[in-house]
């Protein structure tokens, strides 16, 4: 090997171990950098480096007719300790040590759970346990506690030396409490969307958009720089009044408690608008505990006798009968349509049987025989020709709805016309919600005009409304003056005949729907159904000992002004159902402290005195 080749070998050589000591040097300064100097960068990167942030839109307020707060967003923090933090596990845990009392004694303060012993040995616990993720508090805490906590000697040191950090959380708060909180709905605590009600229904209106922000160190502090600001939410605006909220839910509650139901709904309707004031339900959750669990108002179900009038009026408006008109139980207690086929079609009645009705007294003693009778003759046993006249009525319309999961009735021609349209005539084989019987009863309040339930007039940005909602009118007519007029005659004997209204006087005396103190006209309802504790659909889980039971009726009769249903879902003994003494004499208390607190009069309770204002 020549010289020549033996300095070219050497300088590649030396080159390759220059290259070589250098890359070692950069790897050793990657790990120092790693391990001894970590925090002290972590720290810098904290402090100097500009971070995009987002800036949280604030959700818009949920507000009644009167501008009162039903839903409102409140900043919470979930507070959380790193217990590995590098600065903390450092010299033996020197920093933890060394404020572990002083962080114990602002938590006792501060958030009140512990002692300040109990808070150091949970915190030295946790130490120990090298927990990542040790939640300081089991709730969340407010705005001005973080604040209060931020001024603790090791909390100022930042999450990187403290292992103290916060996690922002969802949380809306609802100061009426429980006051139609299904209808007003909820959020999810993660992302804030709102789950049920109308925080879902107005998702879009109430969230707002998120602004854009980013976080510089200038002077020794710590400044928020906008690059895009944050449009928050609007407020809705709803027709619910919470002073009669709270007088519906009491009066349902105190009803739900006292037969153990196992749910109740009530709704309060303004009559000439459509406008829901009060939307109450209650559901057992236990032995002796209720809550608010599902939204029963906008949910189907057999109506029961409560249908009846919607027979009559479809009847009625075809020119079928008339008030006068004659109908006769069987000199038996049940009726079959079809002689020659008697399975599956008995009509029962619990009203003395071979008795001759009108038409008129029919509807007030609630004959399931006379109404399966007349609908079967009248429509010549056909389902279709009877649920086309039902059409008529408006009943049937798909109706918009701004509580999420509103059903529509369920009013279908069957293929057995024969057996089901009698079933029909008085509420069975159909289904509606309570929503949608209190819109037809409202419009025979209205002189035939059938307005749209509404719970919302307007959206509202910074005090102005930025859209409106005017009352919405479904039908203008549901049927003739003449028939409207006729109806409001037999609603009236419901509740006004002594001897064979269904929510007038009962043999003990006791009054149902009848009022010293306002007038009030409606139709009871009772329908069968199945045992709750029934594991397989069979006729046998029908055993003719659970109920559903109803009210609906509007007031005061002379001049309406509210309509009101009330229904109540298996009522327990001792004593035996009854719609008239328990929904109409819910619908009574709700109606007359109704009309006092419109300033009709002076109501007291236990004495109901008549006072004019």
């Amino acid at each position: 090997m020549s010289n020549e080749q033996r300095n070219t070998i050497w300088r590649f050589a030396i080159i390759f171990i220059i290259i070589l000591i250098g890359f070692i040097a950069v790897i050793g300064r990657i790990v120092y950098i790693q391990t001894v100097e970590r925090d002290k960068w972590l720290q810098a990167a904290e402090y100097q480096e500009p971070t995009h942030k987002v800036i949280p839109a604030i959700r818009g307020n949920i507000l009644d007719c009167k501008g009162q707060l039903l839903a409102s967003s409140m900043p919470r923090y979930d507070v959380f300790m790193d217990t590995k933090a590098q600065a903390l596990v450092k010299d033996s845990g020197k920093l933890f040590y060394q404020y572990v009392d002083t962080l114990a004694h602002d938590l006792s303060v501060i958030l009140k759970a512990h002692s300040k012993a109990e808070y150091k040995q949970m915190l030295t616990k946790e130490f120990k346990k090298g927990n990542t993720r040790y939640k300081l508090h089991n709730g969340p805490i407010n705005y001005i506690q973080r604040k209060q906590l931020d001024q603790n000697p090791l909390v100022k040191k930042g999450k990187f030396k403290s292992g103290v950090y916060y996690e922002d959380r969802h949380e809306r708060i609802n100061p009426y409490g429980n006051l139609a909180k299904r209808t007003i709905g909820d959020i999810y605590a993660n992302s804030g969307e709102g789950n049920v009600g109308l925080e879902k229904r107005f998702e879009k209106e109430l969230r707002g958009e998120d602004g854009i922000g980013r976080v510089e160190r200038i002077g020794g502090r710590e400044e928020m720089i906008t690059i895009q600001e944050a449009q928050d939410g609007m407020d809705v605006v709803t027709t619910l009044d919470m002073n009669l909220q709270d007088i519906v839910d009491k009066a349902l509650k105190e009803k739900v408690k006292e037969r153990n139901a196992q749910w109740g709904c009530c709704i309060l309707m303004e009559t000439q608008t459509g406008y829901i004031r009060a939307i109450s339900n209650v559901d057992r959750t236990g032995e002796d505990s209720f809550k608010e669990r599902l939204n029963h108002a906008v949910l189907r179900v057999d109506p029961g006798s409560t249908f009846k009038t919607v027979s009559l009026a479809a009847m009625m408006n075809d020119g079928l009968v008339t008030l006068d008109d004659t109908v006769s139980t069987t000199e038996k207690p049940w009726w079959y349509p079809d002689n020659k086929n008697k399975k599956g079609a008995r009509h029962t009645d619990s009203h003395p049987k071979d008795t001759i009705y009108t038409v008129r007294s029919a509807l007030a003693v609630s004959s399931n025989i006379a109404f399966a009778k007349l609908v079967t003759d009248r429509y010549d046993h056909s389902a279709t020709k009877f649920v086309k006249s039902i059409q008529k009525l408006g009943i049937r319309d798909s109706v918009y709805c701004e509580i999420p999961g509103a059903q529509i009735p369920r009013i279908n021609p069957p293929a057995n016309d024969t057996v089901t349209v009698s079933k029909m005539a008085y509420g069975y084989a159909v289904e509606v919600t309570p929503m949608t019987l209190v819109m037809f009863y409202n419009a025979i309040a209205n002189n035939g005009k059938m307005m749209r339930p509404m719970l919302v007039t307007a959206i509202r940005k910074d005090g102005k409304d930025v859209r409106s909602f005017k009352p919405e009118v479904v039908k203008s007519s549901i049927c003739s003056k003449k028939v409207i007029a006729d109806l409001k005659l037999a609603l009236h004997d419901v509740v006004w005949d002594n001897k064979l209204g269904t929510a007038s006087i009962n043999k003990w005396k006791q009054p149902k729907a009848q009022s010293k103190l306002v007038s009030i006209a409606g139709k009871t309802g009772t329908a069968q159904i199945r045992n709750p504790k029934a594991t397989k659909r069979s006729k046998s889980d029908y055993d003719g000992l659970h109920h559903r039971i109803t009210f609906v009726g509007y007031f005061p009769e002379e001049n309406p002004q509210y309509t009101c249903i009330c229904m109540i879902e298996d009522p327990q003994p001792p004593r035996t159902y009854d719609a008239g003494m328990d929904c109409g004499s819910t619908v009574r208390k709700i109606a007359e402290k109704t009309m006092a607190y419109t300033g009709c009069y002076v109501y007291e309770e236990g004495e109901q005195r008549l006072e004019k204002r």
